[in-house]
């Protein structure tokens, strides 16, 4: 299946442009959605999956509680995630090798997680280390189930869902305000019914603030700029106020004060692929007085709901305490934006879902762009992933399906291994 596309032709492709240069010519895109000379068809994007070879949360730490698992899903592979007594976190196939049963659904001894129902046992590497009523004698089986690279940091559990083996090597998030003193941070955890293209076309395409007038006021967006490479997109506008009513909390997260002062701010989105940011800078201060960091896992194998991750870091205006003040109005502002955004992106599923392909005819070359960075970097969902299923029996040995001795470097993340959860 293929999307619709308009005709882009020019020259040549862009790497940096310019809303202040005259309009941005429109290069022609290849049948594999890759910038071309020949122009035509490309893959549906609602049909490519994300890729599995990066960093995901799956879980926010203070879910994840000693002692104790919690049922996790990437792209309909489900993950049990357990805290053992030393603090370390371990994630397992989701299956006891036995019987199938969900291993989150086991009891937590000391830094072993044991099947609920026959009692098996099992190490944070996935090997069995015991089944209590094995006859002396036999073997227990070779291999026990997959386990995952896991780190933990901003208070969320990451698991590495792809190859182990590049898992060291693969980009993880820097946020280093998340850390600062005079930041505080605001997490954000929610399950949204769309593909998760759909949540960054939605970020980065900021001519949707009419969609926000009511808790927005009248917000005018200009493209100041964006520039694309193979794996992001970044833009920048310029929101100027034009009036409306808005809603406080919208004014104190972006630091006007209390008397509500109204100044344009530049915003700057990026998707780096597979995650995206937003920085908020009030025009000639230079300093962002938010970041917005953010992640869309699917859940499902068909990739048509996903979970939203966000960590909206504040910075802490000088009178002490007013952020704390701010904090609930800042709260009830955001989860409004982002109720209205969830109504929009998953009306858009659902017309995906009744039509059968995409039918979007988008003029917006910035988001043209994004498609292809997000085709050109994902998988096609092919009969095994859209089936959601693993072969039956045991897991790859490609996978970790627990036949090394002992959890890699990266295979377990400590309680504080990257950063304690922080107050929401």
């Amino acid at each position: 299946m293929t999307e619709a596309r308009p005709n882009r032709s020019g020259a040549g492709h862009q790497q940096n442009r310019s809303a202040t240069t005259g309009p941005v010519a429109c290069p022609p895109h290849r049948v594999d959605g890759r910038l071309g000379d020949l122009p035509g068809p490309v893959p549906d994007l609602r049909r490519i999956g994300i890729s599995p070879d990066h960093w995901y949360p799956v879980a926010t730490s203070r879910s994840v509680r000693r002692n104790r698992t919690f049922a996790a899903v990437f792209a309909g592979q489900r993950i049990a995630l357990y805290r053992g007594r030393s603090g370390t976190v371990h994630a397992l196939e989701d299956r006891c090798a036995h019987r199938q049963v969900p291993l989150s659904m086991g009891v937590v001894e000391g830094d072993i997680l044991r099947c609920c129902y026959h009692a098996w046992a099992y190490r944070g590497d996935g090997r069995i280390s015991q089944i209590p009523y094995l006859p002396k004698g036999c073997e227990r089986p070779p291999r026990g189930v997959r386990s995952y690279p896991v780190r933990e940091a901003y208070g969320l559990v990451f698991v590495f869902p792809g190859d182990p083996a590049l898992a060291a090597a693969a980009p993880f998030p820097l946020l280093p305000e998340y850390h600062s003193a005079a930041h505080r941070t605001m997490t954000f955890s929610r399950t949204v019914r769309c593909h998760y293209s759909f949540m960054h076309e939605n970020l980065l395409d900021m001519n949707h603030q009419f969609l926000h007038r009511s808790v927005l006021g009248r917000i005018r967006p200009e493209l100041l700029g964006y520039e694309t490479g193979p794996r992001h997109v970044e833009a920048r506008y310029l929101f100027v106020p034009a009036g409306g009513r808005k809603d406080r909390g919208a004014g104190l997260l972006s630091a006007e004060g209390i008397g509500g002062r109204d100044r344009p701010d530049v915003i700057t989105i990026r998707t780096e692929y597979p995650y995206q940011t937003l920085r908020d800078v009030p025009e000639g201060t230079g300093l962002p007085v938010f970041s917005l960091w953010a992640a869309y896992v699917p859940e499902d194998a068909e990739q048509r709901v996903n979970h939203a991750y966000g960590l909206l870091t504040i910075a802490k205006p000088s009178v002490p305490g007013a952020l704390q003040l701010a904090w609930p109005l800042i709260r009830r502002f955001t989860e409004r934006v982002f109720t209205q955004d969830r109504t929009a992106v998953e009306a858009e599923q659902r017309a995906w879902d009744e039509q059968g392909e995409d039918r979007n005819h988008e003029v917006f070359p910035l988001i043209l762009d994004l498609r292809d960075v997000l085709r050109s970097n994902g998988v096609p969902l092919g009969p095994d992933q859209a089936s959601g299923c693993a072969p039956c029996g045991f897991a790859a040995p490609s996978h970790n399906a627990g036949v090394t001795g002992h959890a890699g470097p990266m295979q377990s993340a400590g309680p504080a291994a990257e950063g304690a959860a922080r107050s929401e």
